[in-house]
């Protein structure tokens, strides 16, 4: 099972500007999302993302190279699965239930909460406070197509707590790579998974991330 200690970012703040962010992410410890449970004869996607934590968010950073591209999702809750698409899935303590976060290379976003498949969306009103910054780029390779994606998560957004800090806390967690629309169809995890069909709701693979 993967584990990850999320750095804690003292006077870092949910207000914070993009520029502060990305200096922050420059020298931050990247994961590789080395998993591809459900292999397909296309190229493999490059994925890799950075965690932080600071006193009212949780910030991530996912960075991409794929062979195709796609972004036709827009609205809050689209199903952006179907687009060049990454995702994080955590669950706290000990609850059945977990939260899954997921956005397009734009930064559109769709999140649920719930036990497995047994899922709600959280309403547009709390997920308009998620902050996405986004850049895309094609180049002369054998993948493409780059992008980057920060996302900044107030704590407000995990509705189904009561989050003041996240400090020493313990968590299950899973990251992923998916474009289930593209021409060549992958799925990239970060703790592996062991099932017959593409399936990321599958907290029982959860690795743990503990926030320091």
């Amino acid at each position: 099972m993967n584990s990850i200690i999320v750095p804690y970012l003292p006077g870092i703040s949910y207000k914070d500007p993009l520029d502060t962010l990305t200096e922050i992410f420059s020298s931050a410890q990247l994961h590789q999302l080395n998993y591809e449970p459900w292999p397909d004869k296309g190229a493999k996607p490059e994925a890799e993302f950075s965690i932080a934590y600071g006193d009212d968010a949780v910030y991530l950073k996912f960075m991409v190279s794929e062979k195709h591209y796609r972004s036709v999702h827009t609205n809050i809750n689209d199903p952006v699965y179907e687009d060049s698409c990454v995702e994080f899935f955590i669950g706290f303590a000990d609850d059945e239930g977990y939260y899954n976060f997921e956005f397009n290379a734009q930064g559109a976003l769709l999140v649920g909460w719930g036990k497995n498949r047994e899922r709600k969306h959280l309403a547009p009103a709390l997920l308009n406070n998620i902050k996405c910054y986004s850049s895309v780029s094609v180049l002369d390779q054998p993948l493409p197509f780059k992008w980057e994606l920060i996302t900044v998560i107030p704590f407000s957004v995990f509705s189904e707590h009561q989050i003041d800090t996240l400090r020493n806390v313990t968590c299950r967690a899973n990251f992923y790579k998916c474009g289930d629309k593209l021409p060549e169809p992958h799925f990239l995890c970060w703790n592996k998974i062991e099932a017959d069909a593409p399936d990321f709701h599958r907290p029982e693979y959860f690795g743990n991330i503990l926030f320091e």
